[in-house]
């Protein structure tokens, strides 16, 4: 026995290894270098403590960009979770299996798109004067409504969050309508013979026997939204003044525009700290609702 474990950890310690030195080494080297104040250009470190997340709690934009990654971490647990889980259950009870498959390739489709395409994409679309969503607005009698959507400080994060939803929206639904797949029949049979209506067995039935599914997917949702870079530098930069700046935008603003190395490191570490936070809580509810059932 004491072999067999000895020959098991030899097997793992190289994955172990490279975990450890790509992933957890700059998880801790990025905690020391928030302790620091240091330019690229400028040999030294300053030490300064703690004055780095002084700074973070003091700067307005800071601030802003995390209520951005919130408010898109809300939007993708609804869309991404919970939407999506419904059209999948949609898909597996209530369409035909021709049209099933058909509506499967259409919402995947986008999932398919590059993130910078899609995002020129929705810049097109949004764009005052020939973007074809003031167009239709205009041909629908409803030129009121037209906009500067991405020139507006007040819909700018909203126009990048619908780009990703849109993109995304399929993905989550495929992965979900796998696990609505692997439901036994039996259940939904039982539900019927004890008079249960499609919602009531869309709760009682689909939500819980998905569980692990949806625990993953809202996990890896949260944590995406607060890693959110590419979306934002293609469509708005974060701007118009800082208005669509994320966590991520703005560290990388602070370190190769502002050349403030130790308060980007600062802003890594709380996205870090946060996103993991995410995934705990999320993981130990999910294990008590197990426990409980």
């Amino acid at each position: 026995m004491q072999r067999r474990r000895f020959r098991h950890a030899l097997y793992a310690a190289p994955a172990l290894a490279l975990i450890a030195l790509f992933v957890y080494y700059p998880i801790v080297e990025n905690i020391r270098l928030s302790l620091f104040k240091f330019s690229v250009f400028q040999p030294g470190m300053r030490y300064v403590g703690l004055e780095n997340y002084r700074q973070a709690l003091q700067d307005p934009v800071f601030w802003k960009a995390l209520a951005n990654n919130l408010g898109y971490a809300v939007t993708s647990v609804i869309f991404q979770v919970g939407a999506a889980l419904v059209l999948a259950a949609i898909l597996e009870g209530l369409i035909g299996w021709r049209l099933r498959g058909l509506l499967r390739t259409v919402y995947f489709i986008p999932a398919a798109v590059s993130m910078t395409v899609a995002g020129l994409l929705f810049q097109f679309l949004y764009q005052p004067d020939a973007g074809l969503i003031n167009s239709a607005l205009e041909s629908l009698g409803l030129g009121r409504f037209a906009h500067d959507w991405l020139g507006d400080p007040a819909t700018s994060i909203w126009g990048v969050v619908t780009m990703s939803q849109w993109q995304s929206f399929g993905y989550t639904t495929m992965l979900l309508t796998v696990a609505v797949q692997r439901i036994p029949r039996e259940l939904y049979e039982a539900a019927t013979v004890d008079g249960a209506g499609r919602v009531r067995t869309f709760f009682a039935v689909t939500v819980p026997m998905v569980r692990e599914m949806t625990t993953l997917l809202v996990i890896l949702t949260v944590s995406g939204a607060f890693l959110v870079f590419n979306e934002v530098m293609v469509m708005t930069g974060g701007g118009p003044s800082n208005s669509s700046q994320t966590l991520g935008t703005w560290l990388y603003a602070g370190a190769f525009t502002g050349d403030d190395m130790g308060y980007a490191a600062a802003i890594g570490t709380v996205m870090f700290a946060l996103t993991f936070a995410a995934g705990a809580v999320q993981l130990l509810h999910s294990r008590r609702k197990a426990v409980a059932a």
